[in-house]
């Protein structure tokens, strides 16, 4: 029998975003390459209304189809209206009125079995009440910021909570969300640990030698993949940099804390060992991680980041905040350390491990139980046992 998917996200890619949801992409087509399982996915699209729409950082938006094929999956992305910086809340009523006409009409062609919500805000609620109108079962995954920032605000906190009550079953991306969940309230019972994939044959081992020279590198080199923003904690990296005096710094990822970064490397004097890479297309990073004697990423909050099992798979050792999943992934000693979240405390995990290399096939051999064979199997395992149970 044919499992019919809907899958709904917020977070997935498009042409004037390539990077953007990346890993639910890549979760979506493994899902989709199963014998009798179908995946239609809807990606809302948010737009401030008329006239601010017309900005120009807006113009790659209103300019993407309706409609279309991606990568071997039929993508819809409607739009609705949103209000920059305040929508919140307001965001789950105004997606839901745009999205469901598209939703019912799909539905009356071909019926969904199940709805799988892939960020807990505002997917989840938006799952909820598209499942209300339907008649079937959803299911919503918990990646990181949509449980410890939307989870815990006063304005959209209720919502995720109804959200995780309504569910048939819930995904969480470690054991560590897992139990975030359930300090929450949520029924720790109806949560299944969903790790992320990470494609081993591009994201493999390289000559470190010759990938720093292929990029005009030489001496240590710490790479940091992830978003500019406070959260991730680039600039405890920035500080630390005068106690490694002969390390390069490159910050892969964009965003608006850049210019607070810059000006924090001029006050240090540490803005020649630091390279602003910009938003790497994802199948450059390989590259990047090969020339990286160490990946350095101490955020404030994770669930189990992507970048931490993409740069163990290229044998590239990890220094990473207590946070998430990560005493999950670092199950052995050389794939990295964990430390505090203070300048001194990454210096030192950062030099321990330039001085004391580890072997490059023992850090990757730790990403190795993260394939996206697996991350497959157990969705589909979730999704099925979902809709057995409502039969």
């Amino acid at each position: 029998m044919t499992l019919n998917v809907l899958m709904l996200s917020t977070l997935f890619p498009d042409i004037s975003r390539p990077n953007f949801g990346v890993f639910v992409e890549r979760q979506a087509r493994e899902l989709a390459s199963r014998p009798d399982v179908n995946v239609t996915v809807i990606a809302p699209v948010g737009l401030p209304p008329w006239p601010l729409s017309l900005a120009g950082r807006y113009a790659p938006l209103r300019a993407l189809p309706a409609k279309e094929r991606w990568r071997e999956l039929t993508v819809y992305r409607p739009t609705f209206p949103i209000i920059p910086k305040f929508g919140g809340r307001t965001n789950v009523s105004t997606m839901t009125r745009a999205i469901l006409p598209l939703v019912k009409r799909l539905h009356a062609e071909k019926p969904f079995d199940v709805i799988d919500a892939s960020f807990f805000f505002p997917d989840g609620p938006v799952a909820q009440r598209l499942s209300k109108a339907l008649g079937i079962p959803y299911s919503v995954k918990a990646r990181g910021a949509d449980i410890h920032h939307w989870g815990t605000q006063k304005s959209t906190r209720k919502l995720v909570r109804y959200a995780a009550e309504g569910a048939a079953g819930l995904l969480a991306v470690s054991d560590a969300m897992r139990r975030s969940m359930a300090r929450m309230g949520i029924d720790a019972d109806k949560i299944r640990v969903h790790y992320t994939g990470v494609d081993l044959d591009t994201f493999e081992i390289a000559d470190r030698a010759a990938a720093k020279a292929a990029l005009g590198f030489s001496g240590p080199v710490v790479l940091c993949v992830g978003a500019l923003i406070p959260r991730k904690g680039q600039d405890l990296l920035v500080r630390a940099l005068p106690a490694l005096p002969d390390m390069t710094l490159l910050l892969a990822g964009q965003g608006a804390y850049r210019r607070t970064l810059e000006n924090l490397a001029q006050d240090l004097g540490v803005e020649r060992r630091i390279g602003f890479l910009g938003s790497v297309p994802h199948h450059k990073l390989p590259r990047i991680f090969a020339a990286a004697d160490v990946m350095a990423l101490p955020s404030e909050s994770e669930g189990l980041a992507n970048a931490w099992v993409e740069s163990l798979a290229c044998g590239t050792p990890i220094v990473i905040t207590d946070v998430g999943g990560a005493r999950e992934l670092l199950d052995r000693p050389e794939a990295g350390r964990i430390v505090d979240r203070t300048p001194e405390a990454i210096a030192e995990g950062i030099r321990a491990t330039l001085d004391d290399p580890p072997d490059q096939q023992a850090v990757r051999a730790a990403a190795l139980r993260f394939t996206w064979a697996a991350n497959g199997n157990t969705l589909l395992a979730h999704l099925q046992g979902i809709v057995a149970a409502s039969a």
